[in-house]
């Protein structure tokens, strides 16, 4: 029964032609839809749709001011945990402010990445939110706090709480990592949810332009997104240097010592990657989706930003899987000129086609693929597959030293390996 499951959960694709797509209207008994689709066992409703549980908000205590802190998917999850405070506090939310000073000094405003009318739509029967603070309040005393991490609610009704004694703006220097994960009352948990994803719906330009490449990508036939996280910010941040030249190593270094809130600076490359801390490089990605057994047919759509290096880098995935694609390809210059300078709705544009994909792999456990994944599951459990990169990569040294060649011997090893991944539940 595990190996028939494993067959209908893992096993890739014969795509019957380049542009081939059945899976929507596909019988049961049809391949496609049995090995890219999870299995009806593991299909779930979500429990956040709105229902009569949810009130409208009592009467505002005062306002709440949100700088949001980090790249997208870290500053989505840090609204959604400042909506749920706003509630908790009974406070009105004014529109968060983006975050304009990380790494990529994006200067997006929230409605230039979020559509905001629907925000405030959404959120109406939970929080209060309006787009700006009163005239009277603008330059008003402040209670400007660093909320402490991890809190719950009685943190925030015991010690935040009584500010409202003394000022009617609360501004939160940061929004990451300050609302528990667990322990929350279940209304406080779906507010959460239901804001990281449904209130915070993408600009309507993002929306229009992310559904096109979605479409485009689609004609390709049932794909890959595959979330490649070999970018500037992320090997610099890790300290992961395998692979790359002296010259590529000492720049990132560079990078790592000048960013002072990066606080670790001396990272040894090697144990990082033996403990599986590295994303998996182009190469090992196309290796651990070769021995799978997807075939060179199969579209992968790559979902990241500047790949470190470039082609060079590239080659080899490219080789193994030719119809190699990502929002560049696939969209014209001009398509992309109005979001171009804007690391977020970049992104977010790789966040839309992520979600809709068939299959999705992120080559690091970071906030963009744990919020896809989770998105998925949201969406009914759509297939998501994540490497066990502290193993693969004790296998691609050996394949590199020539104790173990490519074919089915390593292909049996990561089936396996990944089966059980599944049973003890780290893949959907």
């Amino acid at each position: 029964a595990e190996e028939l499951r494993w067959e209908q959960e893992f096993a890739p694709p014969q795509l019957a032609s380049p542009h081939s797509r059945k899976l929507d209207g596909a019988a049961e008994d049809e391949p496609e839809k049995r090995l890219w689709l999870p299995a009806p066992s593991r299909r779930f409703v979500p429990c956040v749709s709105p229902s009569l549980e949810y009130r409208r908000p009592e009467a505002s205590r005062g306002y709440l001011l949100v700088h949001t802190n980090g790249g997208l998917n870290q500053m989505r999850a840090g609204i959604s945990d400042m909506v749920a405070v706003a509630r908790i506090l009974k406070a009105t939310l004014i529109i968060p402010e983006l975050d304009k000073k990380s790494f990529w000094l994006d200067k997006s405003n929230f409605s230039d990445v979020f559509d905001e009318e629907h925000f405030i739509r959404y959120l109406a029967n939970d929080v209060k939110v309006e787009k700006n603070l009163p005239k009277e309040l603008v330059k008003a005393p402040k209670s400007v706090r660093y909320f402490k991490s991890w809190s719950g609610v009685d943190y925030y009704q015991n010690e935040i709480s009584p500010l409202w004694e003394h000022r009617q703006v609360i501004r939160a220097a940061k929004s990451d990592s300050r609302l528990a994960n667990n322990f929350l009352p279940p209304d406080i948990q779906k507010l959460r949810c239901r804001t990281f994803f449904q209130a915070l719906r993408f600009a309507p330009p993002i929306e229009a332009l992310g559904n096109l490449l979605v479409e485009r990508m689609k004609s390709f036939g049932p794909y890959i997104a595959l979330h490649l996280r070999y970018e500037k910010d992320m090997l610099a941040f890790s300290g992961c240097t395998y692979g790359l030249s002296d010259t590529e190593s000492e720049e990132l270094a560079m990078i790592r010592g000048n960013t002072t809130y990066w606080k670790v600076k001396d990272i040894d490359p090697l144990e990082q990657r033996s403990h599986g801390h590295c994303p998996l490089t182009p190469k090992e990605v196309g290796m651990f989706l070769s021995a799978l057994g997807y075939p060179s047919s199969t579209p992968v759509y790559i979902a990241a930003g500047e790949i470190y290096g470039g082609e060079s880098h590239m080659v080899d995935l490219q080789s193994r899987f030719p119809i190699l694609m990502n929002k560049e390809k696939l969209a014209s210059a001009e398509e992309l000129r109005p979001f171009s300078q804007y690391a977020s709705q970049m992104a977010a544009l790789d966040y839309i086609v992520s979600v809709e994909s068939d299959v999705f792999i992120p080559s690091y456990s970071g906030n963009m693929a744990r919020a896809v994944a989770g998105h998925r599951r949201f969406h009914g459990h759509r297939k998501t597959i994540s490497p066990d990169r502290k193993a693969l990569v004790h296998l691609f040294d050996k394949v590199d030293s020539g104790l173990l060649d490519e074919g089915k011997r390593l292909s049996q090893k990561i089936i396996e390996m990944h089966q059980k991944r599944y049973r003890t539940g780290h893949e959907s």
